[in-house]
């Protein structure tokens, strides 16, 4: 089965260098994006192994996962402003 990859660093390349300062320096963050490396790596593999598994199951670990980028997505929005403010 061809497996989508979500590892954000693939769906945000743009925020590589804030994904990388805020892992360093942010325990929030550090925590919330192991979270989403470890869930991904679980959907991931039930998806690439054909795993039996309920569809609500994997349905609510992908509803998880989206929760957990949108949160991480928003601090990385934020990590950059505050950036931009503090060069104006």
């Amino acid at each position: 089965m061809q497996v989508d990859h979500h590892d954000l660093h693939h769906d945000f390349p743009e925020f590589a260098d804030a994904i990388h300062a805020l892992k360093a320096g942010n325990a929030h963050f550090a925590r919330l994006y192991g979270s989403y490396h470890r869930l991904t790596g679980k959907v991931e593999d039930l998806e690439e192994n054909d795993m039996p598994v309920a569809d609500f199951t994997i349905e609510d670990m992908k509803k998880q996962r989206v929760k957990l980028k949108d949160e991480l997505y928003h601090m990385l929005l934020a990590f950059r402003a505050g950036q931009q403010a503090a060069r104006a």
